[in-house]
């Protein structure tokens, strides 16, 4: 897998792409497509970003991401992509210019022969830099700048915004689309209550990464991978219904969890990691008169993920 690094770790030449990429959706792709195109430059294709994301240094604005650093490692490789590297984001950084960011960490640090953004980028003290103050500044220490238009489709601008809205919504064919693949996400299997088991459906209460980006609440169609059948990686994938939110039959005051039950198999899955692909939400969360009418809608949630998750003939 290609390397996750601070600045000063990275492999230097290098062609870069700088901004959040929060997602890799087609307009991402198309900006890091244009750093990985220029072999004859002989540098290291590079993303850059920035972790914490800004606003929560600057704002104390939470920011859930699509994709956690290790997650992108595994989506930007195929891109031809070949370290993905970190500044770390804090006040003392916001504090520099423009001018000093691109000379300090574009080109003395990162020696930047080629660098790609968005047409949105903004960047140094106040936002104060945007496309033409970087070309300005990069060319005149010979290096190339790429600004890439924003890419629109028929629902308007691509954006990472647009796909939190569609998974915040439940729905997960237009994430999908936006994304360009499944949207997926891990946890570590933790020990419950039982209390799944004890009703006929025992579930594996996922312990998530708090800074993942989740679904809206509700019951979906899922598929799942461990780290038996292959991790989500060209395994098995195993037909599951998931839950996702507080329980309100059972404990109305609880927080928010994910529940997977895997539908017609039995696996010890404590310890473990499981990659978890949520396909459609078949319902609301719902509150039962008790725990007999709860089991009997989760029989109906059942049958109802089988047959959404049933291959389609051709």
């Amino acid at each position: 897998m290609i390397p996750l690094c601070s600045p000063q770790q990275a492999k230097t030449p290098t062609t870069l792409a700088l901004g959040s990429f929060d997602g890799l959706h087609a307009g991402h792709r198309r900006v890091i497509a244009s750093v990985t195109e220029t072999n004859h430059l002989h540098a290291i294709p590079t993303v850059v970003s920035f972790w914490p994301h800004p606003r929560e240094v600057l704002h104390g604005e939470p920011r859930l991401r699509l994709d956690l650093p290790e997650e992108k490692l595994e989506l930007l490789e195929p891109l031809g992509i070949q370290q993905l590297v970190l500044v770390p984001f804090n006040r003392q950084l916001a504090q520099l210019s423009a001018a000093d960011f691109v000379e300090q960490v574009l080109l003395d640090c990162l020696k930047a022969r080629k660098i790609a953004v968005g047409a949105n980028f903004r960047f140094g003290r106040g936002r104060e830099g945007d496309t033409n103050t970087l070309r300005v500044l990069a060319e005149a220490a010979g290096v190339q700048v790429s600004v890439m238009p924003i890419l629109e489709d028929a629902g308007g601008r691509m954006s990472s915004s647009r796909i939190r809205e569609a998974l915040s919504n439940g729905d997960l064919q237009a994430a999908s689309a936006l994304l360009g693949r499944p949207y997926r996400f891990r946890g570590t299997v933790v020990r419950g209550r039982g209390l799944g088991r004890d009703l006929g459906w025992p579930t594996a209460n996922l312990q998530v990464d708090g800074r993942k980006f989740l679904p809206g609440l509700g019951v979906y169609a899922a598929r799942a991978w461990t780290q038996c059948n292959g991790e989500g990686r060209g395994g098995e994938a195993l037909p599951a219904v998931m839950n996702l939110g507080p329980q309100p039959t059972v404990d109305p005051n609880s927080p928010s969890a994910v529940e997977v039950h895997l539908l017609d198999r039995r696996i010890e899955l404590v310890g473990q990691e499981l990659v978890v692909e949520p396909v459609e939400r078949l319902r609301g969360q719902q509150r039962f008169s008790g725990l007999e009418e709860l089991s009997a809608q989760i029989g109906q949630d059942a049958e109802a993920a089988r047959q959404r998750l049933q291959p389609t003939a051709g």
